[in-house]
Parts: structure tokens; C-alpha cells; sequence
């Protein structure tokens, strides 16, 4: 016997579709054009380090492995059918913006090699400087998260249609500028300590975690594209905000957890050095 056809919805939207339909390939353009650049790039500049052993030491493999591992995520969050769902299911959005925010932006990081001299004072260096600022970072990220999850503002990006590149554009960049603060790659423009990197990943948390928990606790559906949707999966409209909200909590413990270790080992060094005898002053 056949297995029953998958319900669909009036648009011919399948409303059950299997993990092989979500990873189907769609070409977003606006996002496909800079990631084949970013990584033809990267591959260019990583063999050639490999002809010197100096090259080798600053850029080991792993570092290319974790870049390629991103690469891939940001390719299937980006040029998949699942990108084309925003209106059928809060949820799937959600897991797609997490996975640009929480996952991709790490490992892209992580990929940076060791060494890189940068002048603070001038050119690039000076606008790393800039944007890598705990402030502005923090205001950036603080600002994507709060403003295009209101009501108002993420009802005009899904009605608008902005939602399927905009905003994940702005999660992707401003989380970029929120993990090279939090695993500091630049170590010439980015004179942070391990402390105050721990308060900033504390403080950079709370943005979406409390988004999470009125998502989480609220009674009714609080935006209005979502009212009467036919959701995926069979979900409620309300459900489907609920999921939403655990979604965007879990994503967000492995950063809050890294605050804390960073926290934890900045209060270890505090109280080394408080138990130290006081530095004899030269003759």
C-alpha cells in the first residue's frame, strides 16, 4: 500500500515536510554571492600558509575544519527550502536565526588564525577596533534582538517579506560582532581581559533570553501573522510561539555558559593575585 499523501495547505505548501524537503536547495543570491567569495578567500589564504611552518603553527587545521564546519551551516541555513517557510512555521524560523546567531558565528571565529597584525590606529584595524567595542557590540546585538521582536517590528519584516533575508542578515552580522568580543581572535585591536569578556557575555544574553520567556509564558499568539496560520507539523498557532521560545533559550546556554567559565577563571586570577606578597620594589 502507498503511504497517504502529505496534507498541504491552499498554496500547495506540504504542511509535514521530512528533513531531506527542508535541506532542499533554493539559491538565495543575496546570501550566496558573499559566502562563496568569503570562502573561496579563506581557502586561497590557507593554502597558501601551508608552504611555511611559521604559516602552519599560526593556521593548523582544526582552525579550517571549524571555518568549513560554519561554512556548511550557513550554507544549508541559508540556501535551503526551509529559508522559504517563514509564514508557515515560527518555530523553523526561529531554529534558522539560532543557527546563525548561536552556532555559525563560533565557529566562523574560531576559524581565524592565530597572529593576525592588525595596527589599531589605522585603516581596518581602526574599524575593528570600533565595531569589536563591548558597547557597541552590545548595542548592536541588543537593538537587532529587541526591535525586530516586538510586535510591530517583526509583524512589518514578516508581511514586508524583509524576514527572509533581512533580518537574518542582521542576526548573522551582529552575533559575528557578540562572539569576536566573547573569543576575542584579534588580540591587537581587542585589548579585553577574560573578566570583563565574561560580563559582556553575561550581559549579552539577557536580550534573548528574556524575548524567550515571554514567548514561553505568553497566554495568546502575539503576532498577528501567525493568528490563524496553518502551521507545520500540526502545530497551534500558540504552540508553535512556545517552541519558538525553548528554542531560542537552548540555543542561547552554550554562550551563557562560556560567560560563566570565563567569569569563573577571571575570579580565580583575582584571587591569585590578592594572595600574592606585594612585588618588592627595584633598588
Amino acid at each position: 500500500m502507498s503511504a497517504p499523501p502529505s496534507p498541504t495547505a491552499p498554496g500547495g505548501l506540504n504542511l509535514n515536510p521530512s528533513l531531506g524537503d527542508l535541506l532542499t536547495l533554493h539559491a538565495d543570491p543575496v546570501f550566496l554571492l558573499p559566502m562563496l567569495l568569503v570562502g573561496g578567500l579563506y581557502l586561497w589564504r590557507f593554502v597558501q600558509s601551508r608552504r611555511t611552518a611559521q604559516g602552519r603553527e599560526r593556521w593548523p587545521a582544526w582552525r579550517a575544519a571549524l571555518f568549513a564546519l560554519g561554512w556548511v551551516l550557513l550554507f544549508l541555513t541559508t540556501q535551503s527550502l526551509a529559508s522559504t517557510m517563514t509564514q508557515a512555521s515560527m518555530a523553523l524560523y526561529m531554529a534558522r536565526l539560532m543557527l546563525l546567531a548561536e552556532f555559525v558565528p563560533p565557529l566562523l571565529v574560531l576559524g581565524i588564525p592565530s597572529g593576525v597584525r592588525l595596527d589599531p590606529r589605522r585603516g581596518l584595524g581602526r574599524a575593528l577596533n570600533i565595531l569589536l567595542d563591548p558597547w557597541v557590540a552590545l548595542a548592536v546585538w541588543t537593538a537587532v534582538i529587541v526591535f525586530w521582536n516586538v510586535p510591530a517590528g517583526f509583524n512589518a519584516s514578516v508581511v514586508t517579506n524583509t524576514a527572509a533575508t533581512l533580518l537574518p542578515a542582521l542576526y548573522l552580522l551582529s552575533s559575528l560582532m557578540v562572539w569576536s568580543v566573547i573569543l576575542r581572535p584579534l588580540p591587537a585591536v581587542q585589548p579585553a581581559s577574560i573578566g570583563s569578556r565574561g560580563w559582556f557575555g553575561l550581559l549579552s544574553a539577557l536580550p534573548m533570553m528574556a524575548v524567550a520567556s515571554v514567548w514561553l509564558y505568553a497566554p495568546r499568539v502575539l503576532y498577528t501573522p501567525y493568528v490563524n496560520a496553518l502551521c507545520l507539523w500540526n502545530l497551534t498557532p500558540l504552540q508553535n510561539q512556545q517552541f519558538s521560545g525553548w528554542i531560542m533559550m537552548l540555543a542561547g546556554l552554550p554562550a551563557l555558559a562560556l560567560a560563566f567559565i570565563q567569569l569563573f577563571m577571571w575570579l580565580i586570577k583575582l584571587s591569585e593575585g590578592q594572595g600574592r606578597p606585594p612585588t618588592a620594589p627595584p633598588a
